[in-house]
């Protein structure tokens, strides 16, 4: 058996991938154990590979659509070789394990390796702990359309993006899909006449014909001070990899006033706190509802394994989640657990979205200073799909699950407050 070629496609799950790299441990060196983890990550689609240490050894776990998967042991007596193994292709100090420490691994380090692998290390009680991030294929761009918006809310979008100038938001949890959504408006503005700027942390996808610009901490190249010096240089559209502090929220209001159009990711947990959040980060209403255009908050659900996928018959609770009333049938599908898709029935994502275009009455709504909740629920009013019903129409559209709409409503709601004005229906 070849240990530098991956597998020619997902067909096996975590037992099967267990037994292989559990018997390589056993009859090769370090260095081939990791080059098969790793081929064999980006072959089962994983987007993170965690080595996490315990009194036995190291725990090794995929990511899969969102899920963590385990898929092997590694004994103490051999986890340090592979740990050493890791860092020496990562660049980073062998000998080092008390700070937290970054590098990259190239994908030309390893054969069969498609794309580069980030790597985080810091030390737990147990040892040293690593995760590598699976980078995206940089050449592969989602376009609006194919997102998973309803035609609603791509029209929105794309009414959005059309604009000259001004500040549109993508809001959500880390892990959401905000970023890919960026590229994807990013793709879609990207034109010869006009001049498109992105500052990032760091750059995970090649933009052709943009200026991309990754921002470097340890010289002191931050997203505020990177956002000055590109306000000089005559842009049309500038991407911000996130707003972090309000420095840099402030800067991108300013901006977006006087004739750029500013795309950035912010966490929020829906449309109306991102207002809160500007807000908390100094930004006045009065500001916020003169550069705010809209915001596009989202989530990732897993989608059913199109490959087992069933039909049944849908309960009374299911029913009564849904919204569907009446006496007729409600088939919904679900994902036969298979080794083929790590016993969970799902295989791959989607999003999720509520759009909101700040339209004039939501624009005098923030300048009075209204809460976040009151902005949304008038959104709401004037047509908005929120998060949750997303969710609804893609169960009814037998791409997911309605487990997968609980999970999504208990998200949104948990942090939404449960005070009188504030509870959602």
């Amino acid at each position: 058996m070849s240990v530098s070629q991956p597998v020619p496609s997902r067909q096996t799950g975590n037992a099967a991938l267990s037994a292989e790299l559990s018997e390589l441990l056993s009859v090769v060196e370090p260095s081939s154990v990791v080059n098969v983890m790793l081929q064999r990550g980006f072959v089962h689609e994983a987007t993170d590979i965690h080595m996490d240490p315990t009194p036995a050894g190291v725990r090794v776990r995929f990511r899969v659509d969102g899920a963590m998967q385990d898929i092997f042991p590694i004994p103490a007596e051999k986890a340090h070789h592979i740990i050493s193994r890791i860092k020496v292709l990562g660049g980073m100090d062998i000998t080092g394990k008390r700070l937290p420490q970054d590098g990259t691994i190239a994908a030309d380090q390893i054969p069969g390796m498609p794309r580069d692998v980030r790597v985080g290390s810091s030390l737990t009680v147990y040892g040293e702990r690593i995760v590598l991030r699976l980078l995206p294929d940089s050449t592969e761009f989602v376009t609006p359309e194919s997102l998973g918006l309803l035609d609603s809310q791509l029209a929105a979008v794309e009414q959005l993006t059309a604009a000259p100038y001004g500040l549109l938001l993508v809001v959500g949890p880390v892990g959401s899909g905000k970023t890919t959504t960026v590229y994807s408006l990013l793709s879609q503005l990207n034109q010869p006449d006009k001049s498109v700027v992105t500052i990032e942390d760091p750059v995970e996808r090649r933009v052709t014909g943009a200026n991309q610009i990754q921002i470097d901490p340890k010289s002191g190249l931050l997203f505020a001070n990177a956002l000055r010096g590109v306000l000089r240089q005559d842009p049309d559209v500038i991407a911000i990899g996130e707003i972090r502090d309000a420095e840099t929220a402030q800067i991108a209001c300013r901006a977006a006033t006087t004739g750029v159009l500013v795309l950035s990711t912010l966490h929020a947990n829906n449309t109306g706190s991102a207002i809160d959040v500007l807000r908390h980060f100094g930004v006045s209403s009065m500001a916020i509802s003169d550069c705010l255009r809209g915001v596009i908050a989202q989530r990732l659900v897993r989608r059913v394994d199109t490959r087992s996928i069933e039909e049944y018959e849908a309960s009374s609770n299911e029913r009564r989640m849904l919204g569907v009333r009446g006496d007729e049938t409600l088939t919904l599908a679900r994902g036969k657990r298979t080794e083929e898709n790590f016993h969970t029935g799902f295989h791959g994502r989607t999003a999720v979205f509520e759009t909101m275009p700040v339209s004039p009455a939501i624009r005098a709504a923030i300048s009075d200073g209204a809460a976040a909740f009151s902005i949304r629920n008038r959104a709401v009013a004037e047509g908005m799909v929120q998060l949750e019903d997303s969710a609804r129409q893609l169960v009814l559209d037998k791409k997911t699950t309605t487990g997968e709409l609980t999970r999504v409503m208990h998200d949104v709601r948990m942090y939404e407050g449960f005070g009188e004005e504030g509870t959602t229906a």
